[in-house]
């Protein structure tokens, strides 16, 4: 039996109008101050801030504080809304999109952002030669094949009609075109300052948001000033932000209770959370949240034996969830499949793979290897990580694999995992799948679907199944607003079909938890933001600005 959850926000997009103006959710905070400086910590740096490049927790934000799109969402929700686009229109076919653009936005080296702007943007993204992990976001935009196999540098279905107005053309239906438009890979950048900067763009940002880059002093520390000409009046409220790098979870924990930090960054340690939750004090500075997440672990089916899917099923058997969990003082539920619970397409009732090690050494006994095998399990530095990765090591070493860990920073376990042959199995957390938007797509195309599996992208399994990938299109061409279930069915199916391949172990689902200083304002949903992960820095302040 399979049971769906129906997604207020997908329905919507399945059923806009077919024209939008401007939503009047401005999310301004009527007791907002202006001004004022707060300071973030992160053990690691920034590895780009490039938002057609940037794609983990810690830039995410970051990115999402310099930069623009077409669509925005409302602060701390997942409700669309227009962003650079003053309106926008959709063909009665559902397949033209004709977006009419603010006029007066201005990029920070002061000059006015047009249409040219938004198809240069929408043409980098998808090049190949930009190495985007996003780019297969944009595949139902018309030209985007010849674009990706590189017959062409621009996107047949992106054209200016006027400075102000810009057309995208699909070339098959996509229920979640409209949500792609609001990623971090769909904002709109300045061609002189991709050519000028070259390489180094991710490291001189510049766009049209809220903040820009004011300083970066790599290893130490980024500073973001405010857009004193940001198109949305009244924003951001802050002055700065200082984004200290470099720092250990428990250092930044102890400066957050000196009052010396204000929000840090890598969450609250997991060697101190129950300390923490002990303390009234302290618990009353700490922010839940849910969200759509998923921790799981990659196995490489390019790389033996991952090729081999009895022994990724093996695997798959031979992880005890629960404990894991446990590791994390049960702020988690064990996962059966890709999809988190409250995730629309999510399959109720399937059970997944049991945690059973004697059938796990069987399998691995049927795929030839009897006496187990050696490989390497890649995890990010960060606590608690490292002690997840040796509690999979454990369970692994039950059934006779031995799995050396590469414990890195989070830009080289990326890195890694971007190669075909470089990583035969990640631990994904600190970098695990929080939805983009959400629609059960999101746990397809970038991490599981054939588009992901390319250099630099994030598929870590680098597995493609041409038959899911095109379940995976077929679902998001069922545009009409009476076909939601049905499209949901259709995703379920295909998650179930990767489950049977077993390119991941699906292991928990997680909540979210931070902290905030006690000067810090605004509502708590910004501090675990939905979309703007982890922190909408756009809409917080401090109360302490005289």
């Amino acid at each position: 039996m399979k049971r769906f959850l129906t997604s207020t926000a997908l329905v919507a997009a399945l059923a806009l109008p077919a024209t939008v103006f401007a939503d009047a959710q401005s999310g301004m905070d009527p007791n907002a101050k202006s001004g004022g400086n707060i300071t973030i910590s992160y053990k690691d740096d920034v590895a780009t801030l490039d938002p057609a490049i940037g794609y983990d927790w810690q830039n995410w934000s970051m990115i999402k504080s310099l930069y623009d799109g077409l669509m925005d969402y409302v602060p701390g929700t997942t409700d669309l809304r227009p962003g650079l686009a003053e309106s926008y229109e959709i063909s009665e076919d559902g397949m033209t999109f004709t977006f009419k653009l603010r006029e007066g936005v201005k990029f920070h080296n002061g000059r006015e952002m047009t249409a040219e702007d938004v198809k240069y943007s929408l043409d980098r993204v998808t090049n190949p030669k930009t190495q985007s992990p996003g780019a297969g976001f944009f595949g139902s935009i018309a030209g985007f094949d010849a674009i990706s196999s590189g017959q062409t540098e621009a996107l047949e279905g992106v054209k200016v009609i006027d400075p102000y107005t810009v057309e995208i053309t699909l070339s098959r239906p996509d229920a979640t075109f409209l949500h792609v438009m609001g990623l971090n890979f769909a904002s709109v950048v300045a061609r002189e300052a991709i050519e000028e900067a070259g390489v180094d763009f991710g490291k001189t940002a510049m766009g049209t948001g809220a903040f820009k880059l004011g300083e970066w002093t790599i290893g130490q520390r980024l500073v973001f000033e405010k857009n004193e000409d940001y198109w949305r009046e009244g924003l951001p409220y802050l002055d700065s932000i200082t984004f200290e790098v470099g720092q250990e979870p428990i250092v930044a924990l102890l400066r957050l209770q000196n009052g010396e930090v204000d929000v840090p960054g890598d969450g609250i340690p997991p060697a101190k959370f129950q300390e923490v939750m002990a303390d009234p004090a302290q618990a009353a500075r700490v922010i839940e949240g849910g969200q759509l997440h998923t921790g799981y672990i990659t196995l490489n089916v390019k790389m033996p034996p991952f090729d081999n899917v009895d022994v990724r099923r093996a695997v798959n058997m031979a992880i005890n969830k629960e404990r894991i969990t446990q590791v994390i003082n049960g702020r988690a539920v064990p996962a059966t499949q890709p999809l988190p619970p409250s995730m629309p397409g999510y399959t109720d009732g399937y059970e997944g793979y049991p945690h059973d090690p004697e059938a796990a050494k069987a399998l691995l006994a049927k795929a030839g290897f009897a006496d187990g095998f050696e490989t390497e399990l890649y995890v990010m530095n960060t606590d608690p990580n490292p002690r997840i990765a040796q509690a999979i090591q454990q369970d692994l070493a039950n059934v006779g694999i031995k799995a050396s860990i590469q414990s890195l920073a989070q830009a080289s376990v990326i890195a890694a995992g971007g190669e075909a042959d470089q990583a035969p199995m990640i631990w994904s957390g600190g970098m695990a799948w929080i939805a983009d938007f959400p629609d059960a797509s999101n746990f397809y195309g970038p991490i599981l679907g054939c588009a992901g599996a390319v250099q630099g992208g994030w598929n870590w399994s680098w597995y493609c199944n041409e038959e899911v990938d095109a379940m995976a299109t077929e679902a998001d061409s069922m545009t009409d607003p009476d076909a939601v279930e049905a499209r949901l069915q259709k995703w379920s199916d295909a998650y179930m079909k990767i489950m049977e391949d077993a390119p991941w172990v699906p292991v928990f689902n997680e909540q979210r938890y931070t902290m905030k200083s006690e000067r810090m304002g605004g509502a708590d949903a910004l501090y675990v933001d939905p979309v703007s992960i982890p922190v909408n820095y756009d809409y917080v302040y401090v109360t302490d600005v005289q």
